[in-house]
């Protein structure tokens, strides 16, 4: 069905609009109905609230530059005793408070479209590393790569983080968070062990799959539907350095399908793909130990289909020889090969062939080369035997709108005993021992795309996960309109009945999901 067909013609995506009716990307701005009586019932309270402009306009978008709003004024969070007096000032007065900790979001999901927003960077403490027991206690709105510094002081790291470490530890949990040892150690979330939250009626809740499991069960991986996570209890893992290597393939479906067989056999302690062209895919293969190293080197780096550098190099040179039509995209593999590896090697992380610190070292590399002034990163998740279908549907798609694009694909594996977890959220339905996900991120280059043409891109991809029976990292914006398309009216339906009754203003994060 085209835009024509469903009742508006686009003139910008006429033809691209497929299988729904065109989503307005911000909701409705809230009308600040009885704002001064809340503003002046949080002051009686002993809550700051910020309403200069220039606190609010520090908030009017997200990474991904695409939405603006402008809240009517901004909480720093300070406690979870404050948290929790402003949500129940907020529920007395149906006033909407939107929570935001890294801003990460590429929809408008962090975007304040009226009310409050909660930034939650004010709680950002270690509370304790305990590393007898290997765990970390944590407040939810820190950022990963400071709870990374923090843990190496103790000989810690975390387990598993989304591979930009400039994420709230809050707002991973509640999204899932990916990194290229998700395929062995499960994503970010199930790394929580237990939570302080505060609902959204304003109640502090210490929660865990053994007290209070229900309100555990939609916190985690539940979009900040159900309630703000204020501390958390996290799994951790002794330090150690890693050593890195890379495969190069000129086939999407080989790469893909020898990090399956790897993360399969468990072959290797990290593995991810990460593409620069069609005919540029890099696996990239990463080991803790020599043991582990050398056992992969031993039985598995035979079977893969892949080059090293410089047998890639040569294949390339015979490639582009053969189509000199294509030198300029040739000088762009170059280019982008010059810039970005030296990323990952810079001596002050890399030393003997050890990485020292891959929390920045790959923080660095992806928002220095992949962060401009606009971010669309709409992604798949699928089940394993979906995936190769789902990541070369989408990488058409890419090539139709973008010059320039890459793809980040890592496997997640996925925890038997945390079932409840995944229900409605990244975790598709029917994957089973592991699930796959991809990111299809446009290079923008400076360039400036109207969000007509965005949306048209995003939602074409989207399409592939209906399709195919699918997920989804994150829901927002254009995503709220795919929720029913995704998981049926029935599962919705019953969500929807639970965030109805944890939070009866439908205040906490409005229009994300519901």
């Amino acid at each position: 069905m085209t835009a024509e067909a469903s009742g508006g013609f686009c003139p910008v995506g006429a033809d691209s609009l497929l299988g729904i009716s065109r989503q307005q990307t911000n909701p409705a701005r809230w009308n600040g109905a009885d704002w001064d009586e809340f503003s002046a019932a949080l002051h009686a309270g002993g809550v700051e609230l910020r309403q200069n402009i220039a606190a609010r306009g520090a908030f009017a978008t997200d990474a991904g530059g695409t939405a603006y709003g402008l809240p009517h004024g901004v909480v720093l969070a300070r406690s979870s005793t404050q948290v929790a007096s402003l949500l129940r000032t907020a529920q007395r007065y149906r006033v909407p408070v939107t929570v935001r900790g890294g801003g990460l979001t590429t929809e408008g999901e962090s975007v304040a479209y009226g009310g409050v927003l909660l930034d939650m960077t004010g709680m950002s403490r270690v509370l304790r590393v305990d590393p007898v027991a290997l765990t970390v206690r944590t407040e939810g709105g820190i950022f990963w790569h400071s709870l990374a510094e923090e843990l190496r002081r103790h000989d810690m790291d975390y387990l598993s983080a989304p591979l930009n470490l400039t994420s709230s530890v809050g707002g991973t949990l509640g999204v899932g968070g990916i990194d290229v040892n998700s395929a062995r150690l499960g994503c970010s979330a199930d790394q929580a062990l237990a939570l302080q939250v505060v609902t959204p009626t304003g109640e502090i809740v210490e929660c865990s799959d053994s007290q209070n499991s229900a309100l555990f069960q939609r916190v985690i991986l539940g979009y900040g539907q159900f309630g703000v996570i204020t501390e958390a209890t996290l799994k951790i893992r002794r330090y150690t350095p890693l050593r890195m290597h890379y495969f190069y393939y000129d086939s999407l479906r080989s790469a893909v399908l020898d990090m399956q067989m790897l993360d399969r056999h468990d072959a290797s302690d990290y593995s991810g793909i990460l593409t620069m062209m069609d005919c540029a895919v890099n696996l990239l293969v990463a080991f803790d130990s020599d043991q582990r190293e050398a056992a992969f080197f031993a039985d598995w780096q035979p079977k893969l289909r892949g080059h090293g550098e410089a047998a890639f190099a040569l294949c390339m040179l015979r490639h582009y020889a053969l189509r000199p039509w294509k030198l300029a995209e040739a000088w762009f593999l170059f280019q982008r090969k010059r810039q970005l590896f030296p990323e990952f090697r810079r001596s002050e992380y890399l030393r003997s062939g050890l990485m020292h610190d891959r929390t920045v070292v790959f923080s660095r590399a992806v928002w220095k080369f992949w962060g401009s002034k606009q971010m669309v990163i709409p992604d798949l998740a699928t089940s394993v035997d979906k995936f190769v279908t789902a990541v070369e549907r989408g990488n058409a798609v890419c090539r139709k709108y973008f010059p320039h694009y890459t793809l980040y694909c890592v496997g997640i594996k996925l925890n038997p005993a945390h079932q409840a977890h995944y229900e409605m959220s990244c975790i598709p339905p029917d994957a089973e021992g592991w699930a796959y996900g991809c990111e299809f991120e446009p290079m923008m280059e400076n360039q400036v795309y109207s969000r007509d043409y965005l949306q048209s891109f995003k939602n074409e991809i989207y399409d592939i996960g209906v399709e195919l029976g699918g997920s989804y990292y994150r829901f927002g914006g254009m995503m709220k309109g795919y929720i029913r398309r995704v998981f049926g009216d029935a599962v919705v339906n019953r969500h929807l009945q639970m965030k109805q009754q944890a939070d009866p203003g439908m205040i906490l994060n409005r229009e994300v999901i519901f």
